[in-house]
């Protein structure tokens, strides 16, 4: 049986980036997300903290992969990197088991 991944990324915003404008920087990226095989739901939040998550459900390790090799040439994607700062990014794939 071939269970979802989730990909978790979660990072912080550089200096001089507003909430505001990652959402607008980050919401370019909807029509890649959706035209990728495989792609279930996302989701970005924001803790307490200030961390930013970016909450990806792909349908198996294989499309996640496949996407997050092919995001670095999407025209979106130098100006959302650069508005994250770079050492901070921590990025997981792990299994999903159940949801509701």
């Amino acid at each position: 049986m071939t269970h979802a991944v989730a990909e978790i990324v979660t990072f912080t915003l550089a200096d001089g980036i507003s909430p505001e404008d990652f959402l607008r920087l980050s919401q370019a990226s909807e029509a890649f997300c959706r035209a990728n095989p495989g792609f279930r739901h996302r989701q970005l939040s924001q803790g307490p903290d200030g961390r930013w998550t970016d909450y990806v459900v792909w349908a198996d390790l294989d499309t996640a992969r496949s996407a997050a090799a092919s995001f670095p040439q999407q025209d979106f994607a130098p100006a959302l990197m650069q508005a994250i700062t770079p050492d901070s990014v921590q990025m997981r794939h792990e299994t999903v088991h159940w949801a509701i």
